[in-house]
């Protein structure tokens, strides 16, 4: 029998392009390449009997130019609160496997990678508060990363923005923020006041659950 898993959760992603992120739009990034983290946190879920709540996993992600045109690198980093069968379940599920061909984000950006660098297993923090627009990741030593609302310029206030893709295959609705992030893990990354994403994450095996 094929593998049957779902998470419910909250995720937050940071990329080096302007706000708005033109992939949203599936136009051409801000800068002709692609640079990424994501942070998933998991309320609820599980990988055939395995259970998977209350755990987190990174996905570090680096294109030389456009997602589309692949040669990328990834590398998944595992909370050390999960035990062996928790973090083969969710390497699995960050790299696309055991998943509807193209069905959600993680499937879609395995299949552009010429290098898969080794699963990491490290403690970490995550916190990510979607309504208000704020997360806090810290892997130390291999990952920082803060998000934020946006903050007119004009008055001080926040700027709330979201986008909704009613056939995305990572989230219905996001909202928008301002991200930054340091990486030094298999490949090092660095992003300062770029595009924050903070959207509910529910997938399954055959794509997002609405």
């Amino acid at each position: 029998m094929a593998d049957q898993w779902m998470i419910r959760g909250v995720e937050y992603g940071n990329c080096n392009c302007a706000w708005g992120c033109p992939c949203q739009f599936n136009a051409p990034s801000t800068y002709g390449k692609c640079e990424a983290i994501q942070a998933a946190l998991i309320e609820e879920g599980h990988f055939n009997d395995t259970p998977l709540d209350g755990l987190a996993f990174l996905l570090l992600l680096k294109w030389p130019g456009e997602i589309a045109d692949g040669n990328g690198a990834e590398q998944v980093i595992i909370t050390d609160k999960a035990d062996a069968a928790q973090r083969e379940a969710l390497r699995k599920i960050a790299h696309g496997e055991s998943t509807a061909p193209g069905s959600n984000g993680f499937y879609v950006y395995n299949s552009t990678m010429t290098t898969v660098h080794d699963t990491l297993v490290s403690p970490m923090e995550v916190e990510i508060d979607v309504e208000a627009r704020t997360a806090r990741i810290v892997a130390p030593g291999l990952v920082e990363s803060h998000g934020s609302p946006i903050i007119n310029e004009v008055d001080g206030s926040e700027h709330r923005a979201r986008i909704h893709l009613p056939d995305g295959f990572e989230y219905t609705y996001a909202e928008m923020g301002n991200a930054s992030s340091t990486v030094t893990a298999a490949f090092e990354l660095s992003f300062k006041d770029s595009y924050g994403q903070f959207n509910e994450l529910h997938l399954n095996q055959d794509g997002v659950i609405r």
